[in-house]
């Protein structure tokens, strides 16, 4: 179930998950610094994750509210602008609580494994943008913290910038277009192309459509393409092509029709939408999440 913050549309059930987790940590076996194995329990006896659950408590209880209330909602509150604009400004707020706490949290306990759990969290959800305050947190670590397996692992997503970051070969997939034909990103090289994932269902996407439609409309003629790539769910073809319709969307538009699980999205790492990626003739990410006055200017800039 997606959920709109920030005019866009975030998946819910993984914003949940992050709360939970950071609650209580997933029954698997992981590295400690002394290399013995820390299983569950033993997390759980240890006083700097008691103490994160302690501080955590009221933080997890207001979202808990929040959420429920966004979830049990009928469609028409959901599209009622002061509900919307009410649960903006609370998640906003409890958001900034959240990030901030857990921030400090990861500073004052910098031989912790805890932190590196909590950070590693934080890295894989959309609670914080600015990747140099993951940098940040990450180099207050200790040394032995960061030699652990999953400091090294950790270490390496946080300064490889993204998934998919600015300057990487953009990873090639292949998805159906409404008639069925298969239709891959490399069909499209010489080309600059952007790929733009969206979905009929998501109103600050739909919002956004006009401004694409007159950007296209503006530079297709110059070595310009865009692949849409929807996220609409099984079942919801019609919702789709009807959304292409409504919005006139004429460039390429490729799903498979899985939601959040589709194969592209995952593939970058998409966790919210819109969101899209502008590859260049050779195939390289060159921008990310343009949108408007942006777009407008980076292609200006960039199309000869």
């Amino acid at each position: 179930m997606p959920f709109i913050f920030r005019n866009r549309c975030f998946n819910f059930d993984r914003m949940k998950q992050l709360v939970l987790l950071l609650f209580c940590i997933l029954p698997l076996t992981v590295p400690a610094q002394d290399n013995k194995n820390l299983n569950i329990e033993e997390i759980k006896k240890d006083d700097v994750y008691i103490a994160l659950q302690a501080k955590m408590k009221p933080v997890e209880e207001k979202m808990d509210i929040i959420l429920n209330e966004y979830r049990q909602a009928s469609p028409d509150k959901k599209n009622n602008s002061s509900f919307k604009a009410s649960f903006d400004k609370r998640y906003t707020e409890a958001l900034n609580r959240l990030t901030s706490l857990l921030q400090s949290f990861i500073s004052a306990n910098t031989d912790s494994y805890v932190s590196l759990l909590t950070l590693n969290e934080l890295v894989n959800s959309p609670l914080i943008i600015d990747v140099s305050v993951f940098a940040n947190l990450y180099k207050s670590l200790s040394e032995p913290l960061k030699k652990t397996d999953m400091g090294v692992f950790l270490g390496n997503q946080i300064f490889s910038n993204a998934r998919t970051p600015i300057g990487m070969v953009a990873p090639d997939f292949t998805q159906n277009d409404p008639e069925g034909r298969p239709v891959k990103l490399s069909d499209f090289k010489g080309k600059y192309v952007l790929i733009d994932f969206w979905a009929s269902w998501c109103s600050p996407c739909r919002k956004e459509n006009p401004k694409i439609v007159n950007i296209y409309d503006r530079f297709k003629d110059k070595n310009f393409e865009i692949l849409g790539v929807s996220l609409d769910n099984p079942n919801d073809k019609c919702a789709w092509l009807k959304a292409i319709t409504d919005d006139k969307l004429t460039w390429t538009q490729v799903s498979d029709l899985q939601g959040w699980l589709n194969q592209a999205a995952l593939l970058y790492g998409v966790g919210s939408i819109p969101q899209n990626f502008l590859i260049d003739p050779q195939g390289v990410i060159i921008a990310n999440n343009l949108s408007g006055d942006d777009l407008i200017q980076t292609l200006n800039t960039t199309l000869h």
